[in-house]
C-alpha cells in the first residue's frame, strides 16, 4: 500500500503567508468570507492594498495607502528575492514578486496564494498516466502551474515513476530546499536564475535517469532545444509555454521547434497538382517534441489537439480540424469554440470509434475525396495500391463493359462503389452513407454549399470580395473547400459565434 503525503484536497497555508503582513491587514484578510478564492494581495507605494479573487478585486481604502515602512516590514521577513524579483515562505507554494525603482528599492510586491489542488488533472489523467508528452497552453493566471504540481504528485505517488520538476524561482514545489508535498515523491531541481532553466532541464536528464520531467514556462530556443532533447531520449515531458493556442505557438518563431519546425517547401508541377496546393508551401522540418498540445480555455474547459501533429499539419495546409474538447461536469461551449448542436458533438465522438480504412480511386477527384475526409474527419487514406486497399470508389460512366478498371480489378475481391457525378457534396453524401453516420445536417450542408457556390459566382463576376453569412466550424470548413474547388482563395474573419468566411479572386484572373 503507497504512503500517501499528506496534502488535503486544498492545501494552500494561507495563515503563513498573511504572518507577513501589519497586524490590521492580517486581521483584515483572515476574516474574509472569500478567503479560499483569494489569489492575489497588491501592495504598492501610495495605494490601498488591492485584494484579486477569482471573480474580481477589491481595493482596502479603509486601511489608508500603502508606506514605505510597511513594505519594508513584509521585506525583512522574506527570503532575499532572486534575480527574476521573486521569492517565497519555506515549504509552501506561495510567491511574492517585487517592483523596484530606478535605484533598486522595492515600491511594489505582489504576493500569489499558492494552493496545492488535489484533482485537477483527473481530466486529461490518461494522456499523463499513458506516458504522453504534453504542453499545456493559457493565460496568466488560469492553473497551468498548478497542473503541473499535482501532475508531478500522480505520475510520482499514483504511477511510481521517477520524475524531476526543474523548478525555475521555486514556481511549483515552493521556497526552500525541502519541496512542498505537493509535488508527491517527485524529486525537484531548482534553477538559481531563469538563463540556467535550459542548462538545468539537460542537467536532469543526463545525470539522474528520470522517467519524466516536469518544467514550467518554455520561453526560449535554448528551452526549446532542450525540450527536443530530452523528448529524443524517450523521458516523458510535460511543460508549459508562453502563447494560449495552437495558433499563437505556429506564429511564434522563437518555439515553432516545439511543433516540428516550420519550413517553406516548393514542390514540383506533379506534387503541387496532386495536393491541389500552390507550388510554395509550409510543412513541418520533423516530428514535434510533443505528443500532445492541451489549451486551458478556463479551469474547467481544456481543449485538446491529439496527436498533435496531425493538427500542426491541418493548420499549415488552412484546413479547419476539430480539436477534442474536455470539461469537468455539464459542457458549455467557451465563445471561442464553435459547436453546432448535441449531434454534432455525438458525431465528432463516434467518428473517433471509427476503424481505419483505406480506398482506390478511379475517376474520381482526389481532392474532392480528401476535402471530403477532411470535413468528416473519417479515419480513410487514398492508396495508389490496389493490393492495400478495402474498396474501390469510381464514377458510373468508368463501369461499362470493357473499361480499364475492369482489367485491373481483375482476380481482386474488392466493394465497388460508382458515383454519379463525383461532385463534393455527392462524395460527403456516399461517405456519410458508408459509415453510417447521422445525417441530421445534410438539409443544412445544401443550404451552406449553394450559398457559397453563389459567392463564387459573384466573386468570379465582379473581382471583388464577398463576405458569406456566420457559420460554425463544421460549416466554415465545408465552405473552405467549396472556395477552393473554385479555383478562388478564402479566410475565416471575425470571433465566435459572428467568424464568417470572406471569398476573394486570385491576382491571376
Amino acid at each position: 500500500m503507497k504512503t500517501l503525503l499528506n496534502v488535503s484536497k486544498h492545501a494552500d497555508d494561507l495563515d503563513l503567508l498573511l504572518g507577513i503582513f501589519q497586524p490590521l491587514l492580517t486581521d483584515h484578510l483572515r476574516q474574509l468570507e472569500k478567503k479560499n478564492h483569494l489569489l492575489e494581495i497588491v501592495l504598492d507605494l501610495g495605494f490601498p492594498p488591492e485584494l484579486r479573487f477569482v471573480d474580481g478585486f477589491q481595493r482596502l481604502t479603509a486601511l489608508g495607502e500603502v508606506s514605505a515602512n510597511d513594505i519594508s516590514k513584509v521585506v525583512a521577513k522574506l527570503s532575499p528575492f532572486n534575480t527574476d524579483n521573486r521569492t517565497g515562505i519555506p515549504r509552501t507554494l506561495h510567491r511574492i514578486s517585487a517592483i523596484r525603482n530606478r535605484e533598486g528599492g522595492i515600491v511594489g510586491l505582489t504576493c500569489r496564494v499558492g494552493r496545492a489542488v488535489v484533482g485537477t488533472v483527473e481530466i486529461i489523467q490518461d494522456l499523463i498516466e499513458g506516458g504522453r508528452s504534453c504542453l499545456f497552453l493559457g493565460p496568466p493566471g488560469i492553473g497551468k502551474t498548478t497542473l503541473l504540481r499535482e501532475t508531478a504528485r500522480v505520475l510520482s505517488v499514483d504511477c511510481d515513476r521517477r520524475v524531476i520538476v526543474v523548478d525555475t524561482s521555486n514556481e511549483i514545489a515552493g521556497d526552500g530546499d525541502i519541496p512542498h508535498p505537493g509535488i508527491g515523491y517527485a524529486r525537484r531541481m531548482q534553477v538559481s536564475s531563469p538563463d540556467r532553466q535550459h542548462a538545468v532541464m539537460i542537467e536532469a536528464v543526463e545525470n539522474h535517469t528520470p522517467e519524466a520531467i516536469i518544467v514550467d514556462e518554455i520561453g526560449t530556443e535554448a528551452e526549446a532545444a532542450a525540450a527536443r532533447t530530452i523528448a529524443e531520449r524517450g523521458v516523458q515531458l510535460i511543460a508549459t509555454a508562453h502563447g494560449c493556442s495552437l495558433d499563437n505557438l505556429i506564429k511564434n518563431p522563437t518555439l515553432t521547434d516545439l511543433l516540428g519546425g516550420i519550413q517553406s517547401v516548393v514542390l514540383g508541377d506533379e506534387e503541387a497538382k496532386f495536393r491541389g496546393s500552390s507550388k510554395t508551401v509550409l510543412e513541418r522540418k520533423s516530428k514535434p517534441t510533443f505528443d500532445v498540445l492541451i489549451e486551458i480555455r478556463s479551469r474547467d474547459v481544456f481543449v485538446v489537439y491529439d496527436p498533435l501533429l496531425s493538427y500542426v499539419d491541418a493548420m499549415l495546409l488552412h484546413h479547419d480540424k476539430t480539436p477534442e474538447f474536455r470539461t469537468r461536469g455539464e459542457f458549455v461551449a467557451p465563445n471561442n469554440v464553435s459547436v453546432t448542436s448535441p449531434e454534432k458533438v455525438s458525431r465528432v465522438m463516434d467518428v473517433a470509434k471509427l476503424t481505419p480504412a483505406s480506398l482506390y480511386l478511379y475517376g474520381v477527384s482526389s481532392n474532392h475525396v480528401k476535402a471530403a475526409l477532411q470535413t468528416l474527419q473519417l479515419p480513410l487514406t487514398i492508396s495508389r495500391c490496389l493490393d492495400e486497399v478495402d474498396f474501390v470508389l469510381t464514377l458510373q460512366s468508368k463501369m461499362g463493359s470493357g473499361s480499364k478498371l475492369k482489367g485491373l480489378l481483375k482476380g481482386k475481391d474488392l466493394d465497388i462503389h460508382a458515383l454519379r457525378e463525383g461532385t463534393l457534396s455527392e462524395i460527403l453524401a456516399f461517405l456519410r452513407q458508408y459509415y453510417s453516420l447521422p445525417g441530421e445536417l445534410d438539409q443544412l450542408e445544401a443550404d451552406v454549399f449553394r450559398e457559397t457556390e453563389l459567392a463564387c459566382e459573384a466573386v468570379k463576376k465582379t473581382m471583388k470580395m464577398v463576405e458569406l453569412a456566420a457559420q460554425s466550424e463544421y460549416f466554415r470548413r465545408l465552405q473552405h473547400q467549396v472556395v477552393h474547388q473554385a479555383g478562388l482563395n478564402s479566410m475565416s474573419v471575425g470571433e465566435e459565434p459572428n467568424r464568417r468566411v470572406r471569398v476573394y479572386p486570385v491576382a491571376s484572373q
